[in-house]
């Protein structure tokens, strides 16, 4: 990651603006074209260095709600079971940890119901369970990469 993308990356982090042309705004303060930025951007992701790219809202002021979810899967299922977690549309996205419970993954939905539903049906399709872990309190900590 040269300085371009470490001031882009800790740029991108505090906030995006709400004007016609975004990319453009923040291209502009880091001194660069509006291509270059997007360009970048593009390059970031598709390099894995940022996954992912997009809006985070607080569900729970829209009524939803956030749980992170975990499960503990023999390593010869885990890519079977991960693909199962990975076909519901309220999984966020999901992640391998090297722990006992081995597969984690974050649900979004419109309701406890609707979380209840997903998780049930992820269990009764993978065949293992689910530990349900809900957000009780939100913590915010603004991450910025080393010059």
């Amino acid at each position: 990651m040269d300085d371009l993308d470490r001031a882009i990356v800790n740029r991108l982090q505090r906030s995006f603006p709400l004007v016609e042309r975004p990319f453009a705004a923040v291209a502009a303060e880091l001194d660069v074209d509006e291509a270059t930025l997007m360009n970048r951007v593009e390059a970031l992701l598709g390099e894995g260095t940022l996954s992912r790219f997009g809006p985070l809202f607080q569900i729970e002021r829209l009524g939803g709600r956030f749980v992170l979810a975990a499960m503990q899967v023999p390593e010869t299922a885990l890519d079977r079971v991960a693909s199962i977690v990975n076909a519901h549309r309220e999984v966020a996205h999901n992640y391998e940890r090297d722990h006992a419970l081995n597969l984690w993954f974050v649900l979004a939905a419109e309701s406890d119901a609707a979380v209840a539903a997903a998780i049930d049906a992820i269990e009764s399709e993978s065949g293992f369970p689910v530990y349900a872990f809900p957000k009780e309190r939100e913590y915010f900590v603004e991450l910025m990469l080393a010059a």
